[in-house]
């Protein structure tokens, strides 16, 4: 094992990580010895506090100085509800030195199909295609990509990415055969299911070695950084304790030998007993009780920031914790002074999203959850508004109202629609989804509660069409879905009910629906779709092919030409829309 570097040259969490720095190290040289030579990927795994940020860090630091472009990101815990939220931090220092017009035409033809997303302008009426979104951005990326060329991209924290970024990440790695970029990320072992998890693993399959696990420090690299901390008059004893105290966690270790300055404990053997009461103050409750030793203001400020996740600033702290200026101003000071806030790395947040942030996820989330759940029920609710006041929109504040209690309240239900049709507009179907499951808790008013319905059949309709099926139903037996919305929720109940194997359902359902409407263009619509179901395969539907041929002269007849997307020839059908 080579010699550690001393903690004056390097953080103390990259002990012991020569292997992963010189990963780091031989990649970008790569990178940069050829244009043209094919991008690649590294990927780090380790628990918490092992040192991932300090490595990306690094990573960044060698990068810079060998003269490349860096744009870095990091999920959040409480932030994965938040769609494209890591890949806007991502492609920020790209997008802020581009005047519209060069952010079209960069992006050329992707720009009104990827533009919504990255919040470059605003989004249309109509649902975004999601794997056309996703497809938008890949395309966006890669063009950005090679101006800024050699470009590393960094993404801490992956295992608390939004699912949308990690699904744009999985696609992106997966076309650098072409293109020349260096993608650094690191994540936790295990914290995501679902997509997420089969999004990450698809980035690790496409990294160039084999993911790096990182480890604990051994003793004797805990001894020396001991040393290199209080002296080396520091004794074996005392050190080897601090090592079976913190388990060689790195960042454990920084922070209890803090501590042990911050008290002048002797780092002797007699004093090592002091040092499991020293360490517990860093984490956990031990960590909330320091905190509440700080004073009850100081209390409610960190709340209110741990409620904020980002862009915390002194202002909106202030407005979410009912205190002063001045008052909010001291409290950071103070949480400063304590290590449980700090100023970001101008170079390490691209964002420039606020001017405060946990020293580390592990505060972060040991504040988050000493807050009692009905006052942060309360303060997500008060974050919602002083969000939405601050013109971020209702997207933005959704993540706030879906950590709310249902109350029955007509004005939530409405936030969260609108919320929803943001979310939809920029192709994150998920994201609407949870967003109308969690109104349908308020309840909805009974002349509303169809329409939301409605909407959500209309969000899951792409990824659960069984689910699709059991709410359209639904919402069509209640009152309060009339005119276009209901023939357009029949279309898509049918389309949901093809994709969920059940033709002659489909059939049966806009046949029924027709056979309500009098001649027009509404029953004409629906006369449409039922001849486009019955022409999949001909025959299955039980119409015989006379008839079948008389109902496509009837509808030409009637409306040459000027079929909707819904009655398309069976060859052109596309999944994601019916109408």
């Amino acid at each position: 094992m080579t010699e550690a570097r001393p903690a004056q040259a390097a953080s103390a969490a990259l002990w012991e990580r020569d292997e992963e720095v010189a990963a780091v190290e031989r990649a970008i040289d790569t990178l940069r010895a050829d244009r043209s030579s094919s991008g690649s990927v590294l990927v780090f795994r380790g628990e918490a506090g092992l040192g991932k940020t300090a490595l990306l860090a690094e990573a960044r630091r060698m990068a810079e100085a060998r003269g490349c472009a860096v744009w870095s990101a990091r999920g959040g815990e409480t932030l994965r509800s938040v769609p494209f939220n890591v890949l806007r931090q991502l492609l920020q220092p790209a997008l802020v030195s581009l005047m519209p017009e060069e952010a079209r035409e960069y992006l050329g033809d992707w720009y009104d199909i990827a533009g919504p997303a990255l919040g470059l302008t605003e989004p249309g009426e109509r649902n975004a295609d999601p794997q056309g979104v996703n497809d938008g951005l890949v395309a966006a990326v890669r063009r950005l990509a090679r101006r800024d060329w050699p470009l590393v991209l960094l993404v801490d924290d992956a295992h608390w990415a939004d699912q949308e970024t990690l699904r744009w990440l999985a696609a992106f790695v997966e076309r650098l055969d072409d293109l020349s970029v260096l993608v650094v990320v690191a994540r936790r072992p295990g914290d995501v299911g679902g997509e997420s998890a089969r999004h990450l693993d698809a980035v690790a399959t496409a990294a160039d070695a084999p993911v790096a696990t990182l480890s604990a420090l051994t003793p004797d690299a805990t001894a020396r950084l001991t040393r290199a901390t209080l002296g080396e008059h520091a004794d074996a004893p005392f050190c080897r304790e601090v090592w079976a105290v913190t388990g060689g966690n790195p960042y454990e270790t920084v922070e209890l030998l803090a501590k042990v300055q911050d008290s002048e404990l002797e780092p002797v053997e007699a004093q090592a007993p002091e040092l499991r009461a020293l360490n517990r103050s860093a984490r956990g409750s031990g960590l909330v009780a320091r905190l509440e030793g700080l004073g009850i203001e100081a209390t409610r400020f960190a709340w209110a920031a741990a409620i904020l996740g980002t862009g915390i600033s002194v202002g909106l702290v202030a407005q979410l914790a009912t205190m002063s200026t001045e008052d909010a101003v001291r409290c950071a000071e103070l949480l400063r002074s304590a290590r449980i806030l700090t100023e970001p790395d101008p170079a390490a947040a691209p964002t420039g999203d606020g001017d405060l942030e946990f020293v580390h996820p592990l505060i972060a989330s040991a504040v988050y959850n000493s807050i009692p759940p009905a006052l942060c029920t309360a303060m997500h609710g008060i974050a919602a508004r002083v969000v939405t006041d601050s013109g971020l929109g209702a997207a933005m504040a959704s993540r706030h109202l879906l950590q709310v209690h249902p109350d029955d309240d007509e004005e939530l239900v409405e936030q969260l629609r609108e919320a929803a049709r943001e979310h939809l507009a920029v192709g994150a179907p998920d994201a609407a989804r949870r967003c109308l499951e969690r109104a349908l808790l308020e309840p909805p008013r009974p002349e509303a509660h169809a329409r939301v319905l409605y909407e959500l059949g209309c969000a899951t309709l792409l990824t659960a069409p069984a689910t699709t099926v059991d709410h359209l139903q639904s919402a069509l037996a209640m009152p309060g879905l009339d005119g276009a919305d209901r023939v357009d929720a029949v279309v898509r109940l049918s389309q949901a009910l093809i994709h969920n194997d059940q033709l002659d359902d489909a059939v049966r359902t806009v046949e029924a629906e027709a056979a309500r409407h009098e001649p027009g263009p509404s029953r004409l619509r629906l006369q449409a779709v039922q001849y486009m179901w019955e022409g999949i395969h001909a025959g299955e539907a039980g119409s015989p092919g006379p008839l079948r041929a008389a109902r496509r002269a009837r509808l030409q007849v009637h409306r040459p030409g000027q079929l909707r997307a819904g009655a398309a020839h069976p060859a052109r059908l596309r999944r994601h829309d019916p109408r």
